[in-house]
């Protein structure tokens, strides 16, 4: 039995949630590198699911590209440095969602994270002449 795409990116949001934070507390043992850069990529994945679960049936270069978009808006808004975001951005809830400072390690990160999740998602839904669906 398939998934429908709402519920498989119900259950991938919720996977992105808990291995993030997992990674973030360092309750995840991963090399310097991968725990570095991984809930950044986990972020982007989470935008792109929560992307499809609210439009689950648009396309997936639609909802790639606007959780893409999203992503960027995101981290160039850490641009902009005024004290009532760096308010927010000074609580764990809005440290996690916004971030504190642009960096271009992020950018990367969030295409990969999207692009990760797209091809995941293509796999998923892909006819296969595997199991003849």
């Amino acid at each position: 039995m398939i998934l429908s795409r709402r519920r498989f990116a119900f259950i991938l949001a919720i996977a992105c949630i808990v291995l993030g934070l997992g990674i973030r507390a360092g309750l995840v043992p991963l090399p310097a590198l991968l725990s570095t850069y991984a809930p950044d990529v986990l972020w982007a994945m989470l935008v792109f699911f929560i992307a499809i679960f609210l439009a689950p049936r648009q396309p997936l270069t639609v909802v790639a590209l606007a959780a893409l978009g999203f992503a960027l808006m995101m981290e160039c808004s850490q641009l902009y440095q005024a004290p009532w975001i760096n308010g927010l951005r000074d609580t764990r809830i809005g440290g996690l969602l916004l971030g504190h400072v642009f960096l271009w390690s992020d950018v990367a990160c969030y295409t990969s994270g999207i692009a990760l999740a797209t091809g995941l998602t293509c796999a998923a839904y892909r006819p296969s002449k595997f199991t003849g669906l």
